[in-house]
């Protein structure tokens, strides 16, 4: 999951330049300047991050964040009252996901293979719960489609862990998110397919 989560209808406003600020209520800040965030209102460049006080807070401030004024902002902010107040400062990326051109592949280099066989011991070796990732990659070859959670069951683990481990195996491009479920990725089905 995204730290930085956008609601699907400010794709639009995003894209078109229309809102420019997003304002979140955070523990502590969970988005970098200069770092791209994958969200449901498409890729974002997050280009800065404040922490502001609420009184702060104007109606221009407003109004590039897709609200009417101030007040409505701040009514709509989620989370406790007495959490700071973080400012970003977002625009749209354009193009493909690199990720999404990535997992397009149907080939892979003797290099790129080395390098994914690095990647993913290293994933295996980092792991609290044990090697993973050919299990996961094993079992999301044989039943694509099939909840996240019946997997998981399956090789014995959470749901909410599990989810994420097959994130970075998307992040690596050989998995594709469905509607219900995952499928291995072209590069996916060329990495097992050795």
């Amino acid at each position: 999951m995204s730290a930085v989560l956008v609601q699907a209808r400010l794709r639009e406003p995003i894209e078109r330049g229309e809102v420019t600020l997003l304002f979140r209520r955070w523990r502590r800040c969970q988005a970098v300047a200069g770092h791209h965030y994958r969200t449901a209102a498409g890729r974002l460049a997050v280009d800065a991050v404040d922490e502001v006080a609420g009184s702060a807070i104007t109606d221009g401030d407003a109004r590039q964040a897709g609200y009417s004024d101030a007040a409505a902002l701040v009514a709509d902010l989620r989370g406790s009252a007495d959490l700071p107040i973080y400012r970003l400062a977002v625009r749209a990326l354009a193009g493909p996901d690199p990720r999404d051109v990535l997992a397009g592949k149907s080939t892979l280099t003797a290099q790129e293979r080395r390098d994914l066989d690095q990647r993913l011991a290293r994933l295996d070796r980092l792991s609290s719960h044990g090697p993973w990732t050919a299990a996961t990659l094993r079992l999301i070859a044989e039943r694509p489609g099939v909840r996240a959670p019946d997997l998981a069951v399956e090789l014995g683990r959470e749901t909410l862990p599990f989810k994420t481990d097959v994130r970075k195996l998307k992040s690596l491009g050989l998995t594709l998110s469905l509607p219900v479920g995952y499928r291995l990725s072209p590069r996916g089905e060329a990495y097992r397919g050795r």
